[in-house]
């Protein structure tokens, strides 16, 4: 019998290091849009000022990638210690993005990452600003595998299960890689990183102010993050509202979880706290239609007919039945494959009828498919995501409104508004994930395999041990991060040596 503890205990050992792993991603993609603008600028107005600028939060881009790299690989060889069963059933799918990732793009980045440090007045100002956009292309192309192979596990497409070597193989490339899933999801998740970082820049500038040093780097700086953030955050809330269609299309369950909604109608208001609720405004963000279906958690458990194109829809429990039938023709197909073609025959033709629904024929009860501790968690997580999101999209509005009327200094409270609220951001962040994964639970692929079926069969105590080893281990990383952050920061930016 299956140890649940070592389930809880493996996601749990993920989902640490994912969050570990996403305090620095998301820095790393902002910064580099940030140093990569002001390089730019330092190419084309010939103005050491801007290459002073650049530098400085390349300085700071260097430390947080540095860091960041270890925890990302850390992260990928969970899926074959804690994950083996899920690695196995799906690696010739999930594997080939990060596959490309590792080859394409961390060895974009490695090649011109050097270049980008030690290259000043060493190699041509083009070929300078060259590298340093590569480098951030690098780091941007890897974010984009690996959301590739998230989505993939989010709204699998593109494959077919092989009944003989057990694995899911990959038939359509493009469907996996360039549907519409994991486009929107890639550009929300980029953007999201583009503002961090802008929220970085422009706090840590609001500190220079207060401290009245570094003045014209720290307006300048500003300006440039204000107009990259506000743009970020507009285009966030587009990926948002995309994300927000494809996810009402193939995870109906998150959404409802996301909504807290039980039962489901047309017209359905969005509750934007408990108590408080704008009409219709759900059926618009799922449908685009303010008199569209949403179904609510009773109806995909029970099952429902959509009244507005008439598809029926089946109930959890004719999902697992459908799931053991696909599972018991596996086993038959295995048990006669070498000994009797045609109940192999049979066997197969029923696995391929019922695969779609092959992930609940490990599930014992329908309310594992609903616990209530997901539906608290996920509620207020995608709340608290985009409550945040609007806040730091106002303070980039006033950033550029009292900027552009060289009044920042005189407005000390927006000053500290603007550098308490870089950790908001991270908040936010670590909510869309949550959102993200926990919403789609007990998938660790959507409809397909459940983590009771992908976990690996280890000692649930080797993963307690590792846990708590990867938790020192990535305190420390996080701390001596921050140490050498704060250090760099409190020296300020270095004179300039002169150019050639």
């Amino acid at each position: 019998m299956l140890d649940t503890s070592l389930i809880d205990w493996s996601r749990a050992q993920f989902a640490l290091t994912a969050c570990y792993h996403w305090l620095f991603v998301p820095l790393t993609l902002g910064l580099a849009v940030i140093m990569g603008t002001m390089e730019t600028l330092y190419v084309i107005k010939k103005d050491d000022f801007w290459k002073r600028a650049a530098r400085f939060w390349m300085k700071l881009f260097g430390i947080n990638f540095a860091i960041g790299v270890a925890t990302g690989i850390i992260l990928e060889f969970e899926f074959g210690t804690n994950w083996s069963n899920y690695s196995w059933f799906v690696g010739d799918i999930f594997g080939a993005p990060l596959a490309i990732e590792g080859i394409l793009a961390f060895f974009m980045e490695a090649t011109f990452i050097a270049v980008m440090f030690f290259g000043w007045n060493k190699v041509s100002k083009s070929f300078h600003l060259t590298s340093t956009w590569l480098t951030g292309i690098g780091a941007t192309l890897s974010a984009w595998w690996i959301l590739v192979a998230n989505a993939w596990m989010q709204h699998p497409v593109g494959m077919a299960f092989n009944p003989v070597t057990v694995r899911n193989e990959m038939t359509d490339f493009s469907a996996v890689a360039f549907s519409a899933a994991p486009a929107m999801k890639f550009l929300h998740t980029v953007s999201s990183g583009w503002l961090t970082g802008c929220v970085f820049v422009i706090g840590v500038s609001c500190w220079f102010l207060l401290k009245r040093r570094e003045q014209p780097m720290a307006k300048a700086s500003i300006k440039v993050a204000a107009i990259i953030g506000l743009f970020s955050a507009l285009f966030i809330m587009f990926t948002g509202d995309q994300s927000g269609l494809q996810m009402a299309k193939n995870q109906p369950m998150k959404l409802a979880s996301a909504e807290g909604l039980m039962d489901g109608g047309k017209n359905m208001p969005f509750s934007v706290v408990p108590g408080i609720k704008i009409p219709g405004m759900l059926s618009v963000l799922a449908t685009h239609d303010i008199n569209g279906y949403v179904p609510g958690i009773n109806d995909l458990i029970n099952g429902y007919t959509d009244p507005i194109t008439g598809e029926k829809h089946l109930s959890a429990d004719q999902k697992m039945v459908k799931g053991r039938l696909a599972l018991n023709a596996f086993r038959d197909f295995k048990k006669y494959e070498k000994t009797d073609q045609a109940k192999k025959d049979s066997a197969q033709l029923v696995l391929n009828k019922n695969m779609k629904y092959f992930g609940y024929g490990y599930i014992k009860d329908k309310h594992e498919l609903m616990p209530k501790s997901k539906i608290v968690l996920v509620y207020w997580a995608f709340r608290f995501m985009v409550g945040i999101g609007v806040f730091l999209s106002l303070v980039m509005v006033l950033m550029l409104w009292f900027g552009r009327k060289d009044k920042l200094e005189n407005n000390r409270w927006l000053l500290y508004t603007a550098l308490y609220s870089i950790p908001l951001v991270w908040i936010a962040g670590q909510c869309g994930w949550i959102l993200t994964e926990v919403g789609r639970q007990p998938w660790a692929i959507q409809d397909l395999l459940p983590l009771s079926a992908a976990v690996s069969g280890v000692e649930s105590s080797s993963v307690v041990i590792t846990f708590f080893l990867f938790l020192l281990l990535f305190t420390a990383l996080l701390v001596a991060e921050l140490t050498i952050l704060l250090k760099a920061i409190r020296k300020g930016p270095e004179p300039i040596v002169e150019s050639k």
